[in-house]
């Protein structure tokens, strides 16, 4: 007879509501906020757009990248 033991079997991946949550930021983000933009503030053209959004997704993979690190150093 198996004993199963609680938890996560070694390498499976958490998903933490937080981790959640920066993942759809990182997604989210690079599409809204030059779209936001060129509704409320002024017009940008598709050129621009794209930068913006391809800045923005580095920015946001950056920060994932370092947010989360450290979680996933501490796993058994």
């Amino acid at each position: 007879m198996l004993v199963q033991r609680a938890g996560r079997k070694p390498g499976e991946p958490i998903y933490l509501k937080r981790h959640l949550l920066g993942l759809v930021l990182a997604v989210v983000t690079p599409i809204a906020l030059p779209l936001l933009y060129h509704r409320y503030v002024g017009p940008l053209s598709f050129v621009t757009q794209l930068i913006a959004a391809l800045l923005i997704a580095l920015i946001g993979s950056l920060v994932l990248y370092f947010t989360y690190r450290a979680s996933a150093r501490n796993e058994p």
